[in-house]
């Protein structure tokens, strides 16, 4: 790893902090992320000379702040822009600015932006594209992939939700609870987004981004605390940690994709299964079953087996036959058919998937399952063809070397 490697990484972990504290500070939407964008710059120039901060965080807000002020006294010629090493060099300073920032407690700036990006006078789509984008940092490309549609149609949407933010003046102060509840449905669907965006590991590294499904469970848990009878919210928190959970047998030592039932159940960290099925188990008390606590449920089934053969497959259909009725959504049938295809054989499930072709055509998860159940029937030429597509769809360097190893056992 080189030295850009590590300070990229800190910078992009801090990035939903730092943007929600210059929000609070500057109120303007374009002037907090050109302000992260300039503290990110200057962490590159200062921080492998100097070392990292002892609090990055707290470093970026607190230069990025200065940057942007320095920056726009020197456009009114007001004053002139202070020395360099006055701003990257923070010195003794940096502590009292860090106590200062806890003081105010601005790791809840986060969510203060979350609801801002999520305010109802956008549409729905739109909401959480441009919180994906401004709290998170995914780049269009990222968010394009998680919503199923082209990189251009993305940037049109991103930039016309961030149009009417700055339109509509929409206040910048932490919503009340009436507000809350009413955006709450967003919010936890944009964490959740953020949560699948470090699974999948779309950016193109080989590795799972932990640090972004980190991030989606910090703010979780933050919900939960806001809203602890929701059992939405528990069933979403109970999601990410039972799905976070297997992080670490997804990938071998090489980077190579491992599949559900080939993971060594060992690595599963037990802490977080045991967190999230109790979590899970108090949703389903509160008997509102909603989609995620549904497909926390499910987790839960996989996370109860020790064994890839103990799984519990007619319980995971009855669940997703419930999330079909809930939800339906042909990504929600594609994955029942996997569990149909252990129940009543591929045949059953390739029926199923059927219909399916034309809404999945540009997933890549369709084809894969698709050429995963020709070859299970041994129909080898249309199996290497659905592979091929896969193939073409791959989205990182691990699911391409993983789908050319099937192709290549076709």
């Amino acid at each position: 790893m080189n030295e850009f490697d590590w300070i990229g990484g800190r910078v992009a972990a801090a990035r939903p902090r730092v943007v929600g504290a210059l929000l609070r500070y500057f109120r303007d939407l374009d002037l907090a992320e050109e302000a992260f964008q300039e503290a990110s710059l200057r962490a590159l120039k200062t921080w492998p000379v100097k070392g990292p901060p002892r609090d990055p965080t707290a470093w970026l807000i607190f230069v990025g702040r200065n940057a942007s002020l320095d920056e726009t006294r020197r456009r009114a010629r007001q004053e002139a822009l202070p020395p360099e090493e006055s701003i990257s060099d923070l010195g003794d300073t940096e502590a009292t600015m860090a106590e200062r920032l806890d003081d105010a407690h601005y790791r809840d700036d986060v969510l203060r932006l979350l609801f801002i990006c999520c305010h109802p006078d956008l549409p729905a789509a739109q909401q959480i594209a441009l919180a994906l984008r401004v709290v998170s940092g995914l780049s269009v490309k990222e968010i394009a992939r998680a919503f199923l549609v082209g990189e251009s149609a993305m940037e049109q949407r991103i930039t016309r939700a961030k149009r009417k933010v700055a339109a509509a003046s929409v206040p910048y102060g932490a919503p009340d609870a009436a507000e809350r509840a009413e955006r709450l449905g967003v919010v936890a669907a944009m964490v959740y987004l953020v949560f699948n965006e470090g699974y999948a590991a779309s950016g193109g590294e080989a590795h799972i981004r932990g640090a972004l499904c980190e991030e989606a469970i910090r703010l979780a848990r933050l919900l939960l605390e806001l809203f602890p009878g929701e059992a939405e919210i528990m069933g979403l928190t109970a999601l990410l940690l039972l799905q976070h959970a297997r992080a670490p047998a997804r990938l071998d030592v090489d980077g190579a994709i491992v599949l559900l039932a080939d993971q060594d159940r060992r690595l599963w960290d037990a802490g977080l299964i045991a967190e999230g099925t109790v979590l899970i188990e108090k949703a389903m008390r509160h008997r509102r079953p909603g989609p995620y606590q549904i497909q926390a449920a499910i987790a839960a089934v996989h996370a109860a087996a020790h064994r890839a053969e103990e799984t519990d497959w007619a319980e995971i259909d009855a669940l997703y036959a419930t999330l079909e009725r809930l939800q339906p959504s042909p990504v929600v049938t594609l994955n029942r058919a996997v569990a149909v295809a252990r129940l009543a054989g591929p045949e059953a499930a390739l029926d199923m998937i059927a219909p399916l072709g034309d809404a999945l055509d540009g997933y890549f998860h369709f084809h894969g399952v698709k050429g995963a159940l020709l070859k299970q029937l041994g129909r080898r030429d249309d199996a290497r063809a659905a592979l091929e597509r896969a193939l073409a769809l791959a989205g990182t360097v691990a699911e391409a070397a993983h789908i050319r190893g099937e192709i290549d056992k076709v």
